[in-house]
């Protein structure tokens, strides 16, 4: 008479019931980090420091910073690339961080989870 579920023992075998267990773990990990990378704030600055650009780990602008002799009216295209260069480094820097901690959780097994990172 054959068994239900085409296991021997007719359950879960232990491997997989464990494997679940550490998915379930790594899941409520991978929430806790996104939520602690969520809280963390990025700077990054251009043009030797005259504008600096402040993001949240949720990648978006927090804060400009710019130094009073890179506001000049006769170049404003200067200013706005070099704070176009400061947010994108800003936002460099939490992919960065992300994808290290993902890392981290995962040992190295491929990337983030889709939708998630």
């Amino acid at each position: 008479m054959a068994k239900r579920g085409g296991f021997p023992g007719g359950g879960m075998p232990g491997n997989m019931a464990n494997l679940m267990k550490q998915a379930q773990r790594m899941q409520r990990q991978m929430e806790e980090q996104q939520k602690e990378l969520e809280a963390k704030e990025f700077t990054a600055a251009a043009g030797g420091g005259a504008v600096e650009v402040t993001v949240s780990g949720k990648k978006e602008v927090l804060k400009v910073k710019l130094a009073e002799e890179v506001v000049d009216p006769e170049d404003i295209e200067m200013l706005e690339d070099l704070i176009v260069a400061a947010a994108n480094e800003a936002i460099r820097k939490v992919d960065e961080e992300t994808g290290a901690a993902m890392s981290k959780l995962t040992g190295g097994l491929g990337g983030g989870m889709p939708g998630i990172f």
